[in-house]
């Protein structure tokens, strides 16, 4: 479907002018107004040394905004009775139970509270697309505080607790879970976590920062560690896209981004919602660690979302971005929700999500 609106050609002029000036090399951006499908632009190169275009069809790397649609998954097995957010994880996965870990809780996990952001010690980037390896090695791990009683961002150690906990419940392991639960009803074919070999090929390449003595690579405390450093290197390894890393090697378009947040509000899309509106208000409720100023919080999260807007409503606007500028985020009010995708992580891109505003009048 073409748009032709003043909103579309304001956007696709954005675009279109950062990519000329060479702040960004490729970029998409794709927005529903409740329910509808109101802009759908890109701009760009997806892949410098063939000079393949972006088009609205490009997948791109987007690091943690995956942990948005993995939350969706998780919480439509929670509405089918699979899981409760306040059992402990090891009551199915007793392995994980282990070094202080048997009290910890999904809705823990979710809220990023358990203790447990670190990643466990690798020799190499192909330990982590190891599944099972990877469980063994969290179930091992100590919590590096009293699980709930602060929040640290478990950067992709979220991947594991989360996935194979819905794996245990479900049987399915988290991938197919969001391609049947989340993609099917909703018709969507550019969302992966592990993208298939036949689309290998319709990948944005990610640009590599040259960094200096002055600008290191980089880290986030342990969550993490410099062996998967700089994260472009890592997202651009065929190894890495391919795996299950719900976290952190989320594939997609900025399409498909959008649709799936617009099937969580409002009358959702094409007559499909994915959860009730009770499920997304208990979801965007602010979590917060027993006796810690939501102030002094570092992050604002629900369950499996990150919270934004005005202090006092945070959940009015939820989703969760990516690192180097990946947006998918709702907003409940206005019945918007958007995403962008990028492929020059360090680019200062305009706030598109402002501008889409500005462009529709909201």
């Amino acid at each position: 479907m073409s748009i032709n609106t003043p909103a579309q050609r304001r956007i696709k002029e954005i675009l279109d002018d950062s990519v000329e000036r060479g702040i960004d090399r490729g970029i998409q951006v794709a927005a529903y107004l409740d329910g509808k499908l109101v802009i759908d632009a890109w701009a760009g190169i997806a892949d410098p040394d063939t000079g393949r275009e972006v088009t609205g069809d490009t997948l791109f790397p987007v690091f943690s905004a995956g942990k948005g649609i993995t939350a969706t998954a998780i919480h439509i097995l929670a509405e089918q009775g699979k899981l409760d957010y306040d059992t402990p994880i090891a009551a199915c996965w007793p392995e994980f139970g282990k070094h202080g870990k048997g009290r910890i809780t999904l809705r823990q996990a979710l809220s990023h509270t358990s203790g447990i952001p670190h990643m466990p010690l690798s020799k190499d980037v192909s330990e982590v697309c190891d599944w099972e390896l990877m469980c063994r090695k969290i179930s091992d791990l100590q919590p590096l505080w009293e699980p709930g009683t602060k929040t640290s961002y478990h950067a992709i150690t979220f991947s594991w607790i989360i996935g194979e906990t819905a794996h245990r419940l479900d049987g399915r392991d988290i991938s197919t879970i969001i391609q049947e639960e989340v993609c099917h009803p909703l018709g969507i074919d550019s969302i992966f976590i592990g993208v298939p070999d036949s689309l290998a090929d319709q990948v944005a390449i990610l640009d590599v920062p040259v960094y200096g003595p002055s600008q290191p690579a980089p880290v986030f405390d342990q969550s993490i560690p410099p062996w998967v450093c700089p994260l472009e290197v890592f997202m651009n390894n065929q190894e890495v896209r391919r795996a299950c890393i719900p976290a952190s090697n989320g594939i997609m378009n900025a399409r498909g981004i959008a649709r799936h947040y617009a099937a969580l509000i409002g009358n959702g899309v094409d007559g499909v919602r994915l959860l009730s509106p009770d499920t997304i208000r208990a979801a965007t409720t602010l979590t917060s660690p027993s006796g810690i100023p939501v102030a002094e919080l570092p992050n604002k999260f629900g369950l499996g979302y990150g919270l934004y807007g005005p202090d006092e409503k945070y959940g009015q606007i939820f989703g969760h971005g990516g690192y180097g500028g990946t947006v998918g985020i709702a907003d409940v009010k206005t019945g918007l929700t958007v995403g962008v995708t990028k492929n020059r992580t360090y680019a200062a891109t305009p706030n598109l999500v402002e501008e889409i505003r500005a462009a529709l009048g909201l």
